[in-house]
């Protein structure tokens, strides 16, 4: 379980201390609760998200326990550091927009023919409750040659879960390189 700790104050001063200190600010909302400011240690954060095995994880914050799932961060653009990150409370039985990430399996056939293979969208967004939501969508690549593409009508989905990005936009392609 992470620990973090409830941020007092909001000024900019008070951000810039609790950055310099090491830690990440965070904000955590949820539909019909009350936003939190948090802050987390950053180096326990990026161990922990690298570690965890479900989309949805616990956070510990002074004794109040909280299913979070991460819904966006930023990053500095000049030194990739992560400076703040938004999470969402994983409610029971409440329909939300989770992005589930894509992995591949297997070796394409058009890398062989001097082709890269393309991920071209790293997280699928979808609408779903939280215990219907997969850990992540699982794509076989080895029968892709190059110009071949997996698209997201070719996702199968189980039934409660929809997506609303475009049936047309690709997932994963190979790519003729040049």
């Amino acid at each position: 379980m992470l620990e973090g700790i409830i941020r007092d104050s909001m000024t900019k001063q008070a951000t810039k201390t609790l950055r310099r200190e090491g830690y990440l600010i965070a904000n955590i909302y949820g539909k019909g609760l009350e936003n939190i400011s948090a802050a987390f240690k950053r180096n326990e954060f990026i161990k922990f998200l690298r570690n965890k095995e479900t989309l949805a994880f616990d956070v510990n914050l002074s004794g109040n326990v909280l299913k979070v799932v991460v819904q966006e961060y930023q990053k500095c653009p000049l030194t990739s550091e992560l400076l703040h990150v938004d999470l969402m409370v994983a409610q029971a039985g409440v329909k939300t927009s989770y992005k589930i990430p894509v992995k591949t399996t297997g070796i394409a056939k058009g890398l062989k023919n001097k082709g890269l293979l393309m991920v071209h969208t790293k997280r699928v967004p979808v609408k779903c409750t939280i215990e219907e939501l997969p850990n992540n969508i699982t794509l076989d690549v080895t029968n892709l040659d190059t110009g071949d593409n997996i698209l997201i009508r070719d996702l199968t989905l189980p039934e409660n879960i929809d997506c609303f990005l475009d049936p047309r936009v690709p997932v994963v392609g190979v790519i003729k390189a040049k």
